[in-house]
C-alpha cells in the first residue's frame, strides 16, 4: 500500500495511510493472525458480542421509551 508526501506533509500521509488501513482490513486481519484461537472459541466470543449489543439495544430503546 502507497501513500505519496506531499510538499513534507508527513500528518496528512499519515492519516491518509491510517484511513486507507482501517478501510482495507488489514489491521484486523493481522491481528486475527497474531495469535491461534480455536475455533470454538472464535465462536464464544462471536456470541458473546451478540449478546451485548442486543442488550446496549434494548436498553437504549427502553430509554428512548421514557
Amino acid at each position: 500500500m502507497k501513500v505519496l508526501v506531499r510538499n513534507g506533509n508527513v500528518d496528512k500521509a499519515l492519516r491518509l495511510f491510517k484511513r486507507k488501513i482501517t478501510d482495507s482490513n488489514k489491521l484486523m486481519d493481522y491481528r486475527e493472525k497474531e495469535h491461534h484461537q480455536k475455533p470454538s472459541s472464535k465462536r464464544q466470543k462471536k456470541k458473546a458480542a451478540a449478546i451485548a449489543r442486543e442488550r446496549k439495544r434494548r436498553e437504549e430503546f427502553q430509554l428512548n421509551r421514557k
